[in-house]
């Protein structure tokens, strides 16, 4: 059985990119490209792990993670962060939020992000 993984990312080469190399790697990936519809993903089909953007459209990043930790059924849900910024003030709130770990996006290559999604939820 495929690991489920949500990917919310509004950045379209982000979600080519990122979708098509853990699809390679016979992850199952759906795709939100905001906070809002990333959610209502999360509430139809829980997911193994979520690739999470930190500013996107409708809600963002901290936000859903707000959400998910008030949910019992999100807020176990392993999280990694992928943001344009690597601020310390930022890491240390999406932390403080649950999340997992982090990709900076302009430092990441896929096989990095293959191995962070593989560290947290295995193959």
């Amino acid at each position: 059985m495929a690991k489920k993984i949500i990917l919310i990312e509004d950045e379209e080469i982000m979600v080519n990119l990122l979708q098509r190399k853990l699809t390679q790697e016979g992850y199952e990936i759906s795709v939100a490209r905001d906070g809002e519809e990333g959610l209502k993903l999360m509430m139809e089909a829980v997911p193994d792990l979520v690739l999470l953007d930190i500013i996107m459209p409708k809600k963002g990043g901290f936000e859903v993670m707000e959400v998910m930790q008030k949910d019992k059924n999100l807020k176990n849900i392993p999280v990694i962060i992928i943001s344009n910024s690597g601020q310390p003030v930022e890491l240390d709130r999406a932390k403080e939020l649950g999340a997992k770990d982090w990709l900076i996006k302009t430092d990441f290559d896929p096989q990095e992000v293959l191995d962070k999604v593989v560290k947290q939820i295995g193959k």
